[in-house]
């Protein structure tokens, strides 16, 4: 049996507007088919961007959490969501009477995942940060980049992947758990957690003492020749991962070193030379010429690409990965399912009112009425 809409349809979310990885944490579920509501502020700064890929799939309300009738419209809603996101330092909702405790006494089922960098609790808790900030402290940012260069940010990536992606990690289990006992609760997902997290592959290879702390000394830093990246004689790049053994003969094949009295990859005193010579030889021809070297053999040797030729790549065009919804390069939803295959991504839609979305998740004529009026509920501290 298929069903339409993706594997989350009929799941009602509240997205409290904020910056940061809660707008990835919204889209996720709205690509997986949810019934996505971001409630923002009437002065929001981009109340038109229709084709933020990162505001697809979403329907939206204007309403200000500092009157009565946006505070209850915000009420009513998560009296009749799934779930709520918020994304505001610890507290702030409390103040204005959207805090867990205000939401779950009108829905004890209701899952509030707050989507934060530095968390709920913690010394740094109730300041300032941006994605860099959170990677940084986590040791990950300081082993990023060249050896004689300063840390290299990664773009967004790790502190939304920390955040939005364990957010919503936490947010289907905190559902699953809302199915065997019918209790939800708070899921308080931090960049600093995640990040963390994802970097246990570092920690683990520390215990074990096959970590280094200096940048461009371990096999996956760019220390090892084999699992690094070269620039060509056009100026462009080519990635290298020949890490096991069958893999690098295919490289040295590939490069045309095999038989050459090369040093042994295992003794790292030897990545210095092995990385001159590897040099050497990528140098010497074009990234496409050696794309084309490489391709169908299994080296683990791809080219190096930019965004807008990675969306014309035959790769990811075969999976379209990268979709143009109304003329707009973007990512599709992911991950993939067989029988609940998620839609194809829509604008954002136009601002539309509580009333209107009370009126789709059925909810009682009276709860309606009650939004309309700002009336029975807790004025805003």
């Amino acid at each position: 049996m298929r069903r339409d809409g993706g594997p989350l349809a009929g799941l009602r979310v509240l997205e409290l507007a904020g910056f940061g990885a809660i707008g990835m944490a919204a889209m996720t579920l709205a690509g997986l088919g949810a019934d996505v509501v971001r409630l923002e502020r009437p002065d929001d700064p981009h109340p038109s961007r229709r084709t933020d890929p990162l505001l697809r799939d979403r329907r939206r309300v204007a309403a200000d959490l500092k009157t009565q009738e946006g505070l209850t419209a915000a009420l009513e809603l998560a009296a009749s969501a799934d779930v709520v996101l918020e994304a505001l330092r610890p507290g702030v909702c409390e103040r204005l009477g959207v805090g867990p405790a205000d939401c779950l006494a009108r829905n004890p089922r209701l899952v509030y995942a707050r989507i934060t960098g530095w968390g709920q609790e913690g010394p740094l808790s109730r300041f300032a940060g941006h994605d860099m900030n959170y990677v940084a402290l986590t040791g990950v940012l300081r082993a990023v980049g060249r050896a004689d260069e300063v840390p290299l940010p990664p773009l967004n990536l790790l502190g939304f992947a920390g955040s939005a992606v364990f957010g919503v990690v936490g947010i289907l289990a905190a559902l699953r758990e809302v199915e065997c006992t019918g209790l939800g609760q708070v899921v308080d997902a931090a960049a600093v957690d995640g990040v963390s997290l994802l970097a246990q592959m570092v920690w683990s290879a520390r215990e074990r003492g096959e970590w280094s702390a200096a940048r461009e000394s371990n096999t996956s830093d760019g220390g090892a020749p084999f699992n690094n990246t070269y620039a060509c004689a056009d100026g462009e790049f080519i990635s290298v991962a020949a890490i096991e053994p069958a893999f690098y003969a295919r490289l040295l094949d590939g490069l045309g070193l095999t038989g050459e009295n090369l040093p042994d990859r295992r003794d790292k005193a030897n990545w210095p030379l092995l990385r001159e010579r590897f040099t050497e030889v990528f140098a010497t021809r074009t990234r496409d010429d050696w794309a084309a070297t490489f391709a169908g053999v299994d080296a683990c040797v791809v080219p190096v690409l930019s965004f807008d030729e990675a969306a014309a790549h035959a790769h990811l065009a075969a999976r379209a990965t990268i979709i143009r919804p109304g003329g707009v390069p973007q990512a599709a939803p992911a991950p993939r399912f067989s029988r609940t295959p998620t839609p194809w991504p829509k604008p954002a839609r136009d601002v539309e009112t509580a009333g209107d979305v009370l009126k789709d998740w059925r909810v009682d004529e009276a709860a309606g009425q009650r939004v309309a009026r700002g009336h029975e509920c807790h004025a805003p501290r």
